[in-house]
Formats: structure tokens, C-alpha cells, sequence
């Protein structure tokens, strides 16, 4: 098990050594859009979905952030259900009617492989309405592996600022002998880094530009429900 460890923390070695730039870029644009009255939103399909759950509405996190989260993108209710909800075109363009995506917002999008559907059409219908990208994937997978959708091009084609988890292909990292399959994905741990990197540098760009920052606390510490609702009155939407 102690090869695990080694894992994780070569993924985030990684993730630190290559990538800093530009999760420093992304959280100064998070920050810029909240200043300018716009909105950031978080999506993602299957596993990657969590991507949005990390950023909204926990400890910690920013309550300005709009996740687009549906059950039938997540494991919540038949894998295989959410594996072909995301390569039908045309699922994306709904979402972005009905959240309201439009110019001058930034749209995060996670997704490992980058070449299916939901992931693509999200990011070609959010520059259509004139906002910006950002992807998270894995540059060895989506680079190794054809777009599953007619436009021919995969996420990070589309993005203005792409995010490489630093992932393998296939997501697993580790071999284990006597077992022909590898096991131990890293795009969770790299996308919950990568968030809450993203998260503290837009902070600390709000901080040096003298704007509030609007951050949760935990319910389960006393005394945190009532900074809590004001903040959930102030900027969630329900719908």
C-alpha cells in the first residue's frame, strides 16, 4: 500500500512543478470575473463531477461559485448511465440555456479525457455566448485518444487556459503484479488540489485588490450557520 502514498504526492509534485502559473492565471481570472459582476461556473461529467462539488458550498470554499450539477452526470444514480448521458450531443446546450451562461463569465470544465460530448459542447456553447474556458484534463490521455464528437477536437483544443492533472492515460497509476489491470486514479486528488489551489489564489488576489472575500465555514463548527446563510442568501441560486 505505501506505493499509494508515493502517488499521490508525485502527482501533486507534479501538478506544483508545471502547473503553477497557470492556477495562479485561473484564480486571478476567478477573481476578476466576481469583480466585474459576473459569474464562475464549475462542471464536469462522471467521476469528474466532484470537481464542481469541491468548489461550492463547503468549508473553505467560495460562495460565489455556480456549480452545474446534475444528477444524471454523476455516479448518484447507474454508471453507465452517466457514461452515455455524456457523449449525447446536445445535453450541454440545454444546461447553459438554463444556467445562463454569458459573455464576460468563466466556465471550468474537468474532465480527464476530454473527448466526450457533455465536456466539449459545454465549452464550444459558453464561448459562443462570448465566455471563457478553462479545462482540467490530462494532456497524456486526451492527447493519446481520438474526440468522440463531430467537431473533431477535444476539450483542450477549445479551452483558453488548459490545466493538465498530470495524470497517466486511463487515469490509473499503479501496477501491481499478478494483476493485468493498474489501479489507483489520480484525478480526484488532482482535482481537489487543483481546486482549492484556484480557490486561494483568487482569495488572495481579492485581498490585495481590498474586496471581501466571501467564504464558508463549516457547520459543524458552533457559530458558523448564521455567516453561513447570509452567504447562501446573498449569492446561491436555486433551480
Amino acid at each position: 500500500m505505501k506505493e499509494v502514498f508515493a502517488v499521490g504526492l508525485d502527482i501533486i509534485k507534479k501538478i506544483q512543478e508545471t502547473q503553477s502559473e497557470k492556477l495562479e492565471q485561473t484564480g486571478h481570472l476567478m477573481a476578476q470575473v466576481f469583480m466585474g459582476g459576473h459569474k464562475f461556473f464549475v462542471s464536469g461529467s462522471g467521476h469528474s463531477h466532484t470537481m464542481a462539488e469541491e468548489m461550492y458550498a463547503r468549508a473553505g470554499g467560495l460562495a460565489f461559485v455556480v456549480p452545474i450539477l446534475t444528477s444524471e452526470l454523476t455516479m448518484t444514480e447507474h454508471p453507465t448511465k452517466s457514461s452515455n448521458i455524456e457523449r449525447l450531443s446536445g445535453y450541454a446546450k440545454i444546461l447553459v440555456d438554463l444556467y445562463g451562461v454569458s459573455c464576460g463569465d468563466v466556465v471550468l470544465i474537468a474532465s480527464n479525457s476530454g473527448r466526450n460530448a457533455y465536456p466539449i459542447e459545454l465549452a464550444l456553447e459558453a464561448k459562443s455566448r462570448g465566455a471563457h474556458v478553462v479545462a482540467i484534463t490530462s494532456m497524456k490521455h486526451t492527447t493519446a485518444q481520438a474526440s468522440r464528437h463531430s467537431c473533431g477536437k477535444n476539450l483542450y483544443q477549445i479551452a483558453d487556459i488548459v490545466i493538465d492533472n498530470c495524470g497517466e492515460v486511463g487515469d490509473c497509476a499503479l501496477s501491481i503484479d499478478g494483476l493485468d489491470a493498474k489501479l489507483c486514479p489520480t484525478s480526484s486528488i488532482a482535482n481537489a488540489f487543483i481546486a482549492q489551489c484556484i480557490n486561494v489564489a483568487c482569495a488572495e488576489y481579492l485581498i490585495q485588490n481590498h474586496v471581501e472575500v466571501p467564504v464558508f465555514s463549516s457547520l459543524n463548527c458552533d457559530g458558523t450557520e448564521e455567516r453561513n446563510d447570509k452567504l447562501f442568501k446573498k449569492y446561491t441560486r436555486m433551480y
